[in-house]
């Protein structure tokens, strides 16, 4: 009777061990496939790209820091106090070409279109709006320093 109990014992310490050595080797391949899943759906912030990076949060934005210009049924906002001023003393056609050409990434015959205008014409509002543009700029800045 006593062989029969120890074989007995035996027999379950085996199939306990048995068991056990299963469950681990399931919880194994259960870690495995969790941290496979991670590494192809989870990124470190260190390696985003900052065009998602800036996806991950907002920032408030006041119209007491822009300036808005009306330019041919289009709303344009100017966010540099310094570049809005120096604009304000263009005349409208000329600070029509700067904001439709660099605001709203318009052509210069896209422009030439929408102010019925010859697109050389255009082209010459732009580059001399930019030069004064520049030194209105310029003078400006060494005014406040």
């Amino acid at each position: 009777m006593e062989q029969s109990s120890s074989w007995d014992e035996w027999t379950v310490r085996h199939q306990f061990d048995r068991i056990c050595k299963l469950a681990l080797k399931g919880e194994v391949i259960d870690y495995q496939g969790h941290m496979a899943y991670r590494q192809r759906h989870e990124v470190l912030l260190s390696e985003l790209p900052e065009k998602e990076l800036s996806k991950l949060f907002t920032m408030d934005k006041y119209n007491l820091e822009t300036h808005r210009f009306q330019v041919l049924g289009y709303d344009i906002e100017v966010k540099d106090a310094l570049i809005a001023e120096a604009l304000q003393t263009l005349t409208e056609k000329k600070r029509n070409v700067i904001l439709l050409s660099y605001f709203l990434d318009m052509s210069d015959a896209e422009i030439a279109r929408e102010m019925n205008l010859v697109r050389s014409t255009i082209h010459e509002h732009r580059k001399r709006s930019l030069e004064l543009l520049k030194n209105i700029m310029e003078v400006s800045t060494d005014e406040k320093e």
